[in-house]
């Protein structure tokens, strides 16, 4: 009888002790088995290292979450969807906690962000927005449509259109960015926007007569597919004109187009090199603007977009809302996704020193 009270008396305080134990949430201390949110992995998702700044993005934010004391698993997709869908899908199996993508098909990812829902993974999307999902938590990027008006700005600003001038008429060339990139439309429409006013005086003119999104794209941002088609609008529309200015939209674009434009016998005192913008201050494109090619890039700073997608991991793993300053403007077609946009730059052989190097950006040592 001893024996069987004493096997009760244990039952029951084990039984007190694991309801205690299932209750259990002392001051400041969370739930019996939720994560802390420093044990916490994040998943990164970069396109590619075929383009420079995007190894930059993602050695910034690793370098920033191991500040903060998180882990990172960060992946190259190498511009493979597939291979960046499996990369994510891997991420999901070893249980990040939360995914930061930079997509290589903004419509690629909605089954496997379902994937990451159904396990309360958050997702951020960096610097391009992911569409046709509602997985999609929060949007880290720079005012996309301003990138296009700064290029474009400051083509009507060289050619001296401004201010009701009458001169021209001068020939144009457009260029595209990536048509699987949602980033690649407000590019262009900032850019369109602004020139537009000018094509339609008759000021600017698109000899080639492409001028139509869908005419000027540029699959994966590649500068060879650039260059291919900057030789046939030479070949096709310019047998006798010169081409005064070209609308690219990102540096490694620029460098192919003006591969084609010193082919043409472009670059020489009697037929020097048109205008040419860019985007991204890579290193090349830099150089090229101090040597007298490339015209002008437009600098986002990389370091600061990183550090604004760390905060808003660190604000999501710690059940805080990330501060946005656009909830408005980004729908993915599924639904507007809460935003912070940082403020591009334009850069010239005037200013580089300053915005670039000063900066800490680049190195001086970079550019010789």
């Amino acid at each position: 009888m001893r024996t069987r009270r004493a096997a009760l008396a244990v039952t029951a305080v084990s039984l007190v002790l694991s309801l205690a134990a299932c209750g259990q949430s002392g001051e400041g201390g969370s739930k019996e088995g939720k994560k802390d949110p420093k044990d916490a992995t994040i998943g990164i998702a970069m396109p590619t290292k075929s383009s420079e700044r995007w190894i930059a993005d993602g050695d910034n934010m690793v370098a920033q979450f191991k500040k903060l004391g998180y882990k990172t698993d960060l992946q190259y997709g190498e511009n493979d969807v597939a291979q960046q869908v499996a990369q994510i899908e891997n991420m999901i199996t070893k249980g990040v906690d939360v995914l930061v993508v930079a997509s290589i098909d903004g419509k690629a990812l909605s089954d496997v962000l379902q994937q990451a829902a159904d396990q309360n993974i958050k997702v951020i999307a960096y610097d391009r927005l992911i569409l046709g999902t509602k997985n999609v938590d929060y949007y880290a990027s720079f005012d996309n449509e301003k990138v296009g008006v700064l290029q474009a700005e400051y083509l009507v600003d060289k050619l001296g259109l401004k201010d009701g001038s009458e001169k021209g008429p001068f020939n144009i060339e457009l260029f595209a960015g990536s048509p699987d990139d949602n980033n690649t439309r407000y590019f262009f429409d900032g850019a369109w926007k602004t020139l537009k006013p000018y094509i339609d005086k008759k000021q600017l003119v698109v000899r080639s007569k492409q001028d139509r999104l869908e005419q000027i794209t540029t699959l994966g941002w590649d500068g060879g597919a650039a260059q291919k088609r900057m030789d046939n609008l030479l070949t096709k529309a310019y047998s006798s004109e010169r081409v005064d200015a070209v609308l690219s939209p990102y540096d490694g674009i620029s460098i192919g187009i003006l591969s084609s434009l010193k082919s043409d016998s472009y670059g020489t005192t009697s037929k020097p090199y048109p205008l040419v913008t860019g985007q991204d201050a890579e290193v090349a494109s830099v150089k090229s603007i101090i040597a007298g090619r490339q015209t002008m890039t437009v600098y986002k700073d990389i370091r600061l977009l990183a550090e604004r997608a760390v905060q808003m991991a660190d604000a999501v793993l710690n059940d805080k809302k990330p501060e946005v300053n656009d909830e408005k403007t980004y729908d993915n077609e599924a639904k507007v996704v809460p935003a912070y946009l940082l403020k591009p730059v334009g850069v010239d052989k005037s200013n580089y020193q300053k915005e670039l190097v000063e900066s800490g950006y680049l190195k001086a040592s970079d550019l010789k």
